[in-house]
């Protein structure tokens, strides 16, 4: 298998959102993001998969090693391998891959964020910098990168895609032990950790759960719309598959909010055809 057969098997296996904005790029951005978005997929699975935190640290230590030699031209795995050659071309550096792994390590390390800047730190790590890649990705060329509005917009679009993956993943992350719904926010609404952590139980969902989901609905919709107020009119073509992201990452959270923040014993997804359409409908109308 070569490396590019493996991240696209990587990326395609993941049945994320993210691929399917994929599937609208020329062939050299698509490898590029391909190749991108499964470094951050086995870098994650680390964490989600290894259940001894001592052994997922190991791996994760040995994921910064291997990012500082793939960068000093000695690229090992395939995910590396398929990365690199296009590194220079769309501004990807080092830095950049190993903030994703520290963001990583944090979940080894850190169950509960006290307060909304602690939050925005960690989602900085596993989603800002992620967002600024893929933009860079989805629009430099070599001889011009993408301007500052546009790494503000791709920034704050991560933030709100991480801020919808938690409010969608409260029970999976409660099965795990960890809640990243900041604990000031939890006194605030007063509800309590063990609530959520003992997810089955007949007073999961009340109306105080209700009311602080919807405080994380209402913050999450105003980064999307933050997002797009800083993006550069002149931007939005060649933006278009995180355009095609964000209309997939809303119309999910849409889905959330419509079923009651139904969150702690399932896990609400938008079908594969569904997503499919709102990536094309987006392409079409952005064209």
């Amino acid at each position: 298998m070569t490396p590019e057969q493996y991240v696209q098997k990587k990326a395609a296996g993941s049945g994320s959102s993210f691929y399917y904005a994929f599937l609208f790029l020329p062939p050299a951005r698509r490898a590029a993001i391909t190749a991108f978005y499964a470094f951050c997929r086995e870098v994650d699975d680390v964490v989600d998969e290894v259940s001894d935190p001592g052994v997922a640290a190991t791996k994760l230590a040995w994921w910064r090693k291997a990012v500082a030699d793939a960068f000093d031209g000695r690229p090992q795995h395939p995910v590396l391998k398929a990365l690199m050659p296009h590194s220079a071309a769309y501004g990807i550096h080092a830095g950049q891959l190993m903030a994703v792994i520290e963001g990583c390590e944090l979940d080894l390390t850190q169950t509960r964020y006290l307060d909304d800047a602690g939050l925005r730190r960690y989602c900085h790590l596993v989603a800002g910098v992620v967002g600024e890649v893929a933009a860079s990705i989805f629009g430099a060329e070599p001889d011009r990168p993408i301007g500052e509005a546009t790494v503000r917009y791709a920034h704050t679009l991560g933030l709100a895609f991480q801020l919808t993956n938690i409010i969608r993943d409260v029970g999976d992350d409660a099965r795990r032990g960890r809640i990243y719904l900041p604990v000031s926010e939890l006194q605030r609404f007063d509800v309590k950790a063990h609530e959520l952590l003992q997810r089955e139980s007949p007073w999961g969902y009340s109306e105080r759960f209700t009311a602080l989901m919807r405080f994380q609905a209402e913050r999450a919709h105003s980064l999307y719309d933050e997002a797009m107020a800083a993006l550069p009119a002149e931007e939005r073509r060649a933006q278009r598959s995180g355009l095609m992201m964000a209309e997939i990452y809303r119309s999910l959270l849409r889905e959330i909010e419509a079923d009651g923040f139904q969150v702690l014993h399932q896990r609400v997804s938008l079908t594969p055809l569904r997503k499919l359409w709102l990536a094309w409908k987006t392409n079409w109308r952005e064209r």
